[in-house]
């Protein structure tokens, strides 16, 4: 721990804890939600009583659904923000992208970040100094190039005198059927974040989540094979029970083993509503995603309204083409998985205020 460090932690542990109790009641909590997507992390954080004073949001498909849902256009392109134009936060959030860094750096911290994305929420936080830090990303980024990604991030934020902690989880385990691994990054100005405290939810069922009614995409019987005794995948929860019959390359394949190349495809593969449904990517634009009812006893799509369910959100506008609708709820961040580390940094006293600090 640096002095600055110490000198800081010392500074705030004599400082109120921020509570919805407390006689900061009417003053929540400000963040600043950068690469904010359609808003999922502003969902989670305004569900804990944080308040949202500024977003950053170059697409213009994202930045549309943004206003749809929170009145609020996105500011365009992060590398043209001066972080003094930004109101007062406390807190910075955001799933930035994922770039590699110049092989020419050497110092291992902040200098390496430049000509990347992430080199522009290093320099807001260097300006501003948040007080908590939430960042998030795929779970690949822990191994990408060869992990000197996640070590120069992480050096960054040190430099910066912040107490970092990363760790990867799946939103199965915060009350969401789907199996989404991700990495996050909370740095914290007074003690280092806490995850194995998280309060988790033991994994539902997708049924639990799949619409009523609707003008559901019902396969034919002739379009699809099950497989006999599926079993549960663990520690997804998956349990894959068939597959699309899909014309498949056949010159040169083994003797029975012509059905692996559909079944190896991920938009082929069916999954029982009793399991977890696999990962929702931003690239699948088909919503080719397959589920089993054997109550019914017939395979349809996935609806794009059941996978913003599944990734928590409710009661959201999507944007108006479906194609783009699919690619933005999967490149978006699981909301109860958010919220969580949101109320956990409160239990943890890592929002801190001076009883003298000015709330504009």
């Amino acid at each position: 721990m640096t002095y600055t460090q110490r000198k800081q932690r010392d500074l705030w542990e004599r400082e109120p804890i921020f509570s919805p109790s407390s006689n900061n009641k009417n003053y929540p909590v400000k963040f600043i939600d950068l690469f904010a997507g359609i808003g999922g992390f502003r969902i989670a954080l305004e569900k804990e009583g944080f308040k949202c004073v500024f977003s950053s949001e170059i697409n213009k498909h994202c930045q549309k659904v943004y206003e749809d849902n929170f009145k609020e256009k996105p500011y365009g392109d992060i590398t043209k923000i001066n972080p003094i134009d930004i109101p007062q936060f406390e807190v910075l959030v955001g799933g930035f992208p994922c770039q590699p860094f110049s092989i020419s750096g050497h110092k291992k911290g902040f200098d390496d970040t430049r000509g990347t994305l992430f080199f522009d929420i290093a320099r807001i936080i260097d300006k501003r100094h948040p007080k908590l830090v939430i960042l998030e990303n795929v779970k690949h980024f822990i191994h990408h190039d060869k992990g000197r990604t996640l070590r120069i991030i992480i050096n960054t934020l040190k430099e910066l005198d912040y107490f970092v902690s990363y760790q990867l989880l799946n939103a199965n385990d915060f009350g969401l059927p789907q199996n989404r691994e991700r990495i996050f990054i909370v740095a914290s100005k007074i003690q280092y974040f806490q995850f194995e405290k998280l309060q988790k939810i033991p994994t539902p069922q997708l049924k639990d989540f799949l619409d009523k009614k609707g003008d559901f995409e019902i396969l034919k019987k002739e379009e699809y094979t099950l497989i006999k005794n599926p079993k549960v995948q663990q520690p997804s929860g998956l349990i894959f029970v068939g597959y699309r019959n899909k014309n498949c390359w056949k010159k040169g394949v083994r003797p029975n083993t012509s059905h692996l190349s559909r079944v190896h495809r991920q938009p082929n593969r069916i999954y029982s509503i009793h399991g977890t449904h696999p990962t929702i990517p931003s690239q699948e634009t088909s919503g080719r995603f397959f589920i089993y009812n054997d109550e019914k006893q017939y395979v349809r799509k996935l609806t794009l309204n059941e996978c913003y369910k599944i990734m928590g959100f409710e009661n959201f506008k999507p944007y108006h083409l479906v194609a783009e609708s699919y690619k933005q709820i999967g490149n978006s961040v699981a909301i109860p998985v958010i919220r969580a580390i949101a109320k956990e940094t409160k239990n943890q006293g890592l929002i801190r205020r001076n009883c003298c600090e000015v709330i504009v």
